[in-house]
Parts: C-alpha cells; structure tokens; sequence
C-alpha cells in the first residue's frame, strides 16, 4: 500500500523511481559471497536515504560490499515477482511489506528463516522490538523479517476548535461522537470528523475502531468475524461518524490525501489517521491550521483503546540466496539500536522500545504526539487489515460494510454479505 510515505518526500521518491544502482558485484550467490559482496534491494523511502548515506560507515566495519538497487514501490514489487517466483539468488537482502506481501512471500517460500538469528546476539536485542511489529514479521512461528518502519492511528484535532466549544480531548469513542456532533452543530461548515472513505484504503484505519469495539477481521481459527456484534457496531460507529458529522457530500472515494486535504484545509475538527503522516498536518507551507493541530492516543472503545501498531516496511534475506551470512550482518548493521535512532531522528518512526524511550528518539516529534505514539505502541494490535494471501481481494470485502455506512445503507445487513464472500474467499485462499 503506497498511503505510508510522508509527502515531504515525494519529490525525492519521483526522482529516484527509475531505480538506482551503486556499486558492481558478481552474478550470483556464490561470486557475491566469494567477494565480500552483500545485494540489497530496497525501495525509495526516507529510511533508505538514511541507510545508503551510512552504508560507508558499514563497509568499512564489516569488510564487505554493498550493491545496492533502490527502486519505486510498483519495480520494487515486479522485480520481486519477476526474480522471486524464478527462485533467483541475485538478491540477498529485500526490503518488503509485511502486511500486503508478507504472508505470501512466507506461503511461497521467498523468506529466510531469522529466528535463531535475531535471538543469538544479545548486544542487538530481538526483545527490544515492539510486539505489534514482531507478530508481523513472523510466520508459522517463525521470525522471516526484522521491522524498520513502523505506524499506528493516532487522533488528530484542532485545539483551537475544541477551545472555543469548551470541550476536552476525547478519551472514549462516545465523547469523540460528542465533540464531533457538538462542533458540527455549531459551525456547519466544519466537519466534526473527517477520515478515509474507500471501500478498500479505509479498512486499515477502520481496522482500530474494530479492534477497540472488541472484534477482528478473523478468529483464532481464521474464520471470518466481520459480521459479529462488536464488529457490526464497529462499522455503524465509523460510518455514522462520518454521515452524521462529516463534511458535506462526502466522497466515499476517499484515502489520505483527500481526507488530510479536508483537514489541513481548516474544514474538519477530528480526523483519525496514521502517526506517520503528521507532518503534512504540522507543516505550515502545507496546513492551514498547523499551529493549531494537536494529537491523542486513538479513544477507547467497549474493549479500550487498541489502534494498530504495524510495521510499514521490514527487512528479509532472500531464501534462495547463498549468501545469507552476508545478508544478516547488513540486516544486523541496518536495525541496530543506533541506525534505528538516526531513522527516528530524521521523522522515520521506529519498532525499539528502547529508542522511544530515550529523549533523543522523540525530539522532533510534537510532545502530545510522542505521547501518543507510546500509548499506542503499548497497547496496538500487530495488524492493520486482513492477514491473508490476496490482501488487496480481502480488503475490498471487508471494506463494502464501511461505504454501506456512511451512505445510510443497513450496515448490519452489509456485514452479513460480506461475512459471507469474505469466508468463501478465506476457504478459497486454503485450497
């Protein structure tokens, strides 16, 4: 999913989507091992711009070299279709989704085994990862991939707003129904609440509310449960908030950008998206209301407060590759606690407990934000959509209830017939 780069660097990211590679190396596993070279595929990202000026740093200490090919999301995944699926060793190190190619690349074989591993060096610290991430990165009971990018829903508000109408920062789902109906009533031409619309790019957001109602897009036995009571009131709270209290016409076609945009542009007083995007909320060249933008640990719900905790991107060695050795000690060199504080520094959120609890990890984030990102962390669920194969079908079926309410359709009767593509789509996945 592409909604996860800050805007701030789009231009970097186009200019870069042609692909870049540094440094030659031999063919193959076997020539790139015999001479101290490491292949490390990774797409364009703040992050990567941070690891490749440091990658000297690497050389140096380790004795090896990189060969390095950066590339935008959409060759990133086709190369990967390309050389993965032909069982190619040209790639030793990939950068990769968890959450939207995860599972397949763990179900086809693409991902090496970490575990022993990421537990064999005390100094690096596997414990130090949050869980939310680890669940992500691990399949079967297996550790295939090392988080390096990570994000959770906050809530997003204007001060200002809530100043003049005398209220506070909502803590439960039922205040924020209040703040926002409270607002809306009273300037009705500011939105209450604001936030994704499309039927597949708002399941990831909706993903918190099911969460914190109780629910889950499946059981512990991978049976669908998008049709249980919590998540039926999951669904009809998120809708509502939106016809009830969103902006006027409101598209039901709508990502981050068109629901940042509302916001941004002073016309929305509540809006609940990912941590990682807040500078388009903070920056003045881009917001309207940037000085007036604070930020809160997403409101509890029936089962509390429970936003997802995921990781964007991680890191994987290449199961084909006969170079894995190599891999790791890039993989090692690249998570360490002090690369994960330079990423962080430099506005890339990170997944060591240790790195948000030290002052410097959290320097250049807004204080409210911090805090919010800590509760959040302590309390996220490691998912953010559907944990399956064909995460782009499954999202599409989950996310029909969402449009059904915000539109006034019987909500409940749309997760019914969901519940039902979105089993035979999970009994089709097992075949």
């Amino acid at each position: 999913m592409k909604r996860r780069s800050v805007m701030k660097y789009a231009a970097v990211a186009a200019a870069l989507s042609m692909g870049l590679t540094a440094c030659g190396g031999g063919s193959g596993s076997s020539a790139a091992k015999e001479s101290g070279i490491v292949r490390v595929t990774l797409a364009n990202h703040v992050w990567t711009e941070g690891i490749k000026a440091a990658i000297p740093e690497f050389e140096k200490s380790s004795g090896l070299k990189v060969e390095l090919t950066q590339l935008g999301e959409d060759q990133l995944s086709d190369q990967y279709n390309v050389k993965l699926n032909a069982g190619s060793d040209e790639i030793d190190v990939m950068m990769y989704r968890p959450l939207q190619e995860g599972r397949a690349f763990a179900k086809n074989g693409y991902l090496a085994d970490l575990t022993n591993k990421v537990s064999s060096d005390s100094g690096w610290d596997w414990k130090d990862y949050q869980e939310g991430p680890v669940k992500a990165t691990t399949a079967d009971g297996k550790v295939v991939g090392v988080p390096i990018i990570t994000e959770r829903e906050v809530l997003y508000y204007r001060k200002d707003l809530l100043k003049a109408a005398g209220l506070e920062v909502p803590k439960t789902m039922q205040e924020l129904e209040a703040a926002a109906k409270a607002i809306k009533e009273s300037n009705p031409d500011t939105a209450g609440f604001v936030a994704r619309t499309g039927k597949s790019a708002a399941v990831t957001q909706f993903s918190s509310f099911l969460y914190s109602f109780g629910g889950d897009f499946t059981d512990s036995s991978g049976k669908s449960t998008v049709n249980s009571d919590a998540a039926k009131e999951a669904y009809a709270y998120y809708g509502g908030l939106i016809k009830n209290y969103g902006p006027a016409n409101v598209s039901t076609d709508m990502s981050w950008p068109e629901a940042m945009a509302i916001f941004t542009q002073g016309k929305a007083a509540f809006y609940t998206e990912a941590d990682s995007l807040y500078k388009n909320a903070t920056d003045p060249a881009k917001s309207k209301v940037a000085e007036t933008v604070g930020f809160a640990a997403l409101p509890a719900g029936p089962a509390g407060s429970k936003p997802y905790n995921i990781p964007s991107w991680g890191l994987a060695v290449n199961e084909a590759s006969g170079n894995q050795d190599n891999g790791w000690k890039f993989i090692q060199w690249a998570t360490s606690k002090e690369r994960t504080l330079a990423a962080q520094k430099a506005g890339v959120p990170g997944p060591r407990a240790s790195v948000w609890a030290d002052s410097a990890g959290t320097s250049t984030y807004p204080k409210d934000l911090a805090e919010a990102i800590a509760a959040s962390a302590k309390n996220g669920v490691g998912h953010d959509r559907p944990e399956v194969v064909t995460v782009g079908k499954a999202r599409e079926i989950v996310g029909e209830p969402i449009v059904a309410s915000i539109t006034g359709a019987d909500a409940s009767a749309a997760a019914d017939s969901a519940h039902v593509a979105f089993q035979k789509f999970l009994d089709s996945e097992k075949k």
